[in-house]
Parts: C-alpha cells; sequence; structure tokens
C-alpha cells in the first residue's frame, strides 16, 4: 500500500515543490494542469532542444507518492521547516500495490490499421479478423521504446507505408523506436530493410521485435549507423530533430527516392517543410489528430 498527496501551487513554485517533495521522502513526484480537462486547460509543448515558453501551468497539481504508512502531516511539516509553504492540500489517498506491467499490458490491444494491417502485443492472440488471407499482422512488444501504433504519428505512417510502398524497395527506418515501421516495411514487402535511434533500449527492442516477427531488418545504434542511400526513408521523430537532420536525411535517399517525415504538428509543419526546400519539395500527404505526415521525392538531379 502507497498514499499520495495532491498539492496545488502557481507556476513559480510547481517545480520547487515537486523537488522538495523528493527531498522529504516521495517516492516519485509530477506536476500536472490543475486544469486539465476544462476549459480553462493549458497545452505546453516542447521536445529536444527547444524547451516550452512555459515549463508549468498557471494553476499546478504535484502528485506525490509516499510509502505506506506515512502520514500525510509528516511531509507537510517537513516541507514547511524547509520554509516551503505556497501550497494547499487539494488531497490524499491510498493507493493499492498494482502489478504495473499487467496494468500496462491491458491497455495495449490488437489494433487496426488502414486496409491489411494489425498490432497485436506479443501477449495477445490475434483476433479472428486478423486471420483473414491478406491480413498482416505486426507482433509487437515495445518494451521501453516508442511506438505501438496507437499514436497519430504511427498510424499515419504506417498508412502511407501500406498505400505507397512497392515491392523490393530498400527502407530506412531513421529513429526505429519499437522497430514498428521497419517491421511493417518488411511484411509489406521491401527489400532491403534497416533502421537506427540513438536510444540502446529502442534499438534492442527493434531487434526483438524483428526476431519475433521472422523479419530480416537490421537495427543499429545511431553512432554506427552508416547506411548506404535507399528508395524510402521513413523518420516519425519530432519537429526540431527533423529539422537539424535535414542534410543528413536527403543524403540518405536515392535519386527518386520518397521522404516520410512524422512527429509533426499542424502548426510546425511550414517550418520543416522550409528546412527541407532547398533540396526537396515537402507537402503534407495526411493529417490526423493535429498532427501531420510530410512528403517528398527527391529530384533525379540530386546525387545519391
Amino acid at each position: 500500500m502507497f498514499m499520495e498527496i495532491v498539492l496545488e501551487t502557481d507556476r513559480a513554485h510547481a517545480q520547487c515543490l515537486s523537488d522538495a517533495l523528493i527531498d522529504v521522502g516521495a517516492l516519485s513526484a509530477c506536476i500536472e494542469d490543475a486544469q486539465a480537462g476544462d476549459e480553462d486547460e493549458e497545452p505546453l509543448f516542447g521536445e529536444p532542444g527547444a524547451a516550452p515558453a512555459a515549463t508549468a501551468w498557471h494553476r499546478n497539481r504535484v502528485v506525490a507518492l509516499f510509502n505506506g504508512g506515512t502520514t500525510i502531516d509528516i511531509p507537510l511539516s517537513r516541507l514547511r521547516a524547509a520554509g516551503i509553504g505556497d501550497f494547499v492540500v487539494a488531497g490524499q489517498r491510498d493507493v493499492p500495490d498494482t502489478d504495473w506491467v499487467r496494468l500496462t499490458q491491458s491497455q495495449f490491444t490488437p489494433i487496426h490499421i488502414g486496409q491489411r494491417l494489425w498490432i497485436v502485443p506479443s501477449w495477445h492472440t490475434p483476433p479472428a479478423a486478423a486471420m483473414a488471407p491478406n491480413a498482416i499482422v505486426l507482433l509487437l512488444d515495445p518494451g521501453l521504446a516508442f511506438g505501438t501504433g496507437t499514436h497519430a504519428t504511427t498510424r499515419l505512417c504506417l498508412e502511407w507505408l501500406e498505400i505507397h510502398l512497392r515491392a523490393g524497395q530498400s527502407v530506412i527506418d531513421y529513429g526505429c523506436g519499437s522497430g514498428i515501421l521497419a517491421i511493417a516495411a518488411k511484411k509489406l514487402g521491401a527489400g532491403e530493410v534497416s533502421g537506427t535511434d540513438i536510444d540502446p533500449q529502442a534499438v534492442a527492442a527493434s531487434i526483438q521485435n524483428a526476431r519475433d516477427n521472422r523479419c530480416d531488418a537490421h537495427f543499429v545504434d545511431s553512432s554506427s549507423f552508416h547506411g548506404s542511400p535507399k528508395e524510402i526513408v521513413i523518420a516519425n521523430i519530432l519537429s526540431n530533430p527533423l529539422k537539424l537532420l535535414a542534410p543528413a536525411l536527403v543524403d540518405l535517399i536515392t535519386p527518386g527516392g520518397s521522404l516520410v517525415l512524422s512527429g509533426v504538428l499542424e502548426r510546425q509543419a511550414s517550418e520543416v517543410i522550409d528546412a527541407y526546400a532547398d533540396r526537396l519539395a515537402l507537402t503534407t500527404w495526411r493529417s490526423m489528430d493535429g498532427w501531420v505526415c510530410l512528403t517528398g521525392f527527391k529530384p533525379h538531379g540530386e546525387p545519391a
């Protein structure tokens, strides 16, 4: 059993309060928008290389978890003894111990994408519909990597591959996460398929998922990646890395080949398009839930 306390504070004191809760014995502490779910909810977006303009909300809920048997008076008195009193107590509750792995798995169920693709967690039996003659099943265990097929950015990339990939085309999945895009490409008929990621855990998850799917796809850490140009380069990352990687990604495409970019919010699309404009014309292929998938072809005059 654990004990959870919820404190509310303003923007100026949220991070300090969160840090102080850890110092006085909290097992974890997180900051949430106290107005989430109502008309005053504030969106905060940030990504690597560009922190959001604000790092907390106007009104914040700081949620801290303590070992069972802790009484709320103990952490509160320690906070006040440390000179931290800019908060109000919004609630407390007992939290039963939970099998978090099983709970997480229960939230990830088979997903049907496009016309033929089924993403099936490795601990699930494929549904009957996934056994249709033309269905393509990807068995997936994301581990600690990004990419389960539920996020709009991943779905957009999978839909593009199903529609546009031609048999035998070579593919690079740049920022492979769980390997879902590379494995889908291979199962859709791609030829040589490779993937890379800056996160070793993502590379490990991709390698294991490829084995589970009996796919011949090669994955390496980005520090060891020296890929030759391929006919399709697909990158589902975030807008700032995509802008910084523009020269490298274009160099990885064969002349006449395709570039597919996702992880881009609709309001960021023009900036990403501009970052590639001198070598490749990108357009918005499709949007979903505020995200876009950008695509373009490398001109035949461009060097491989």
